[in-house]
């Protein structure tokens, strides 16, 4: 093939391309919805594809652009994808309550055959994802939180000790690492059993792959886009990992060992494996204290695999452990910038604690309001997922419309923008945790504020991560004074990461209070 041939093919190629765009690009307009308009190739995603942005300032922008125009909702592109956003509030109730039936997916890629630990509860679809919710679902009542209680706090003696280390030596800590190692060993404690003394250790085992679940190497990123552009039956049909296969093997492995040593041994514990293996080996959760892991329930089709254990307690660590160690490095960013609330905190924890004989109890934190407040505060300012994608599975008529979204249409739903909307929290910059006492709360559209989502398919693990991050701030906070080192940059930029995440990290110094 000569050198003309091949310089003709290319330009019919790309011909080809330029004009399929023209054509992809006029979905919205087709479609009667009022949209922004798309640059060729990146559609209305550049900032982010180039990681100018992270996901919660890019999604805010477009938000912000939408609502400015006074819409309810609007049309933008991924690539030559089209993407759909809702902007008001009871639209959003709409999509994740009133009719969740049309939008029950998040549209994340499952291959349980060669990518065993995709099939977990985040990333199933329909009524797979259904009946394993049903099934999960009691596992994380307050009865089991409160189950789970001593294990977490069992962990803050390690993570004191760093902390007056640090104290005495008067030198800068990186308080997103020290929290991660915190949450990883709660984490690992109550999910799999296991001392993962990342406190103790910073390159154990656990906290090395806890850290590679989120970085996103060049790799990553590449595999993570072919995920985005190329249909997932496709990606299916020709065998397509998505997952590290040392990420995959380290999980699995843990989990095959715990559960082979737990039945050989009818070991009993107070914690999340424990619940699991009653779903492996009973198809149900037993009321019994220490119902035997070696007698069966009946056989009704319900029961899990070891796979299926290992990808709930995979995605139980990766979000557990990140979004909560997120949620306290801001907590306690936003605390070393308000000294004022800060001392106002240590007094309720004092006063609480003193209630209860000096111990950190169930109870005592339950009725730590301020502490509440604090934390939804930061949640709302700082949400650690700020935007959640959804698919449409069915064809849906937007209320009060002719606009129809099509099946399999991307919806993105976006948490920080409404948190951060002048509309819902006056000043939103300002870090005000009376915005969540009762009268404010009541004043508020619901939908106003989605840390974890909402609906039928919001966090199952919320409550855990509530617990596990006010913990974490307890142990901090009655023994330690907060400030910000000079090492940490502000204003803040948020990385390119696609959990919030500080660009530089949070540096603070502690002392005695």
């Amino acid at each position: 093939m000569d050198s003309s041939t091949i310089a003709y093919i290319v330009i019919v190629l790309l011909t080809s391309v330029y004009a399929y765009s023209k054509w992809a690009y006029t979905y919205w307009k087709r479609r009667g919805l009022e949209y922004l308009e798309p640059e060729f190739f990146y559609g209305n995603n550049r900032d982010l594809i180039q990681r100018k942005k992270g996901m919660g300032v890019h999604f805010t922008n477009i938000y912000n652009s939408l609502k400015s125009r006074g819409l309810k909702c609007g049309g933008l592109f991924m690539f030559f994808k089209p993407v759909f956003m809702p902007v008001d509030l009871d639209l959003l109730k709409t999509i994740m309550q009133r009719n969740f039936d049309h939008f029950r997916n998040h549209g994340m890629y499952v291959n349980e055959k060669v990518d065993p630990l995709t099939g977990n509860l985040f990333n199933l679809e329909d009524e797979k994802w259904r009946k394993l919710r049903s099934k999960l679902s009691p596992t994380f009542t307050s009865g089991k939180m409160k189950m789970m209680f001593h294990t977490m706090v069992a962990c803050t003696p390690g993570l004191e000790t760093i902390l007056e280390q640090q104290s005495n030596i008067k030198d800068p800590i990186d308080i997103k690492d020290v929290v991660s190692r915190f949450t990883t060993d709660v984490i690992g404690s109550v999910a799999f059993g296991i001392d993962c003394n990342s406190l103790e250790n910073p390159d154990s085992e656990f906290r090395q792959f806890g850290r590679r679940i989120f970085q996103t190497p060049l790799v990553r990123r590449i595999k993570d886009l072919l995920v985005m552009v190329i249909p997932h039956q496709l990606l299916i049909m020709v065998g397509y990992k998505h997952m590290s296969t040392d990420i995959e093997e380290f999980f699995i492995k843990m989990v095959k060992d715990t559960v082979k040593y737990r039945e050989s041994n009818n070991i009993y514990r107070k914690d999340f494996m424990q619940l699991l293996l009653q779903l492996k080996n009973r198809g149900k959760l037993s009321e019994e204290e220490e119902a035997s892991l070696l007698n069966v329930g009946e056989v009704d089709g319900q029961f899990m695999t070891v796979n299926e254990v290992a990808a709930q307690c995979f995605v139980f660590f990766a979000a557990g452990f990140e979004t909560s160690a997120t949620t306290m490095t801001f907590a306690l960013l936003e605390l070393a910038l308000n000294q004022d609330i800060q001392d106002e905190l240590r007094q309720e924890i004092a006063m609480v604690l003193e209630k209860h004989g000096g111990e950190l109890t169930y109870d005592a934190i339950m009725q730590m309001s301020y502490l509440d407040k604090v934390v939804h505060e930061t949640l709302r300012k700082h949400p650690p997922i700020p935007v959640m994608p959804r698919v449409c599975n069915t064809d849906f008529k937007i209320p009060g419309t002719e606009v129809v979204i099509e099946k399999g249409t991307t919806i993105q739903l976006p948490f920080r923008a409404i948190h951060m909307d002048p509309d819902y929290y006056p000043d939103p910059e300002k870090f005000d945790p009376e915005r969540f006492n009762e009268e404010n709360k009541a004043k508020r559209h619901p939908f106003a504020f989605l840390p974890f989502g909402e609906g039928p398919r919001i966090c199952i693990g919320s409550r855990f991560g509530l617990l596990q991050t006010k913990v974490g701030l307890c142990a901090i906070l009655r023994k330690f004074k907060v400030t910000l080192d000079e090492k940490t940059k502000t204003p803040i930029k948020y990385s390119a990461h696609p959990v919030s995440t500080v660009e530089g990290g949070v540096w603070i110094r502690v002392s005695q209070p």
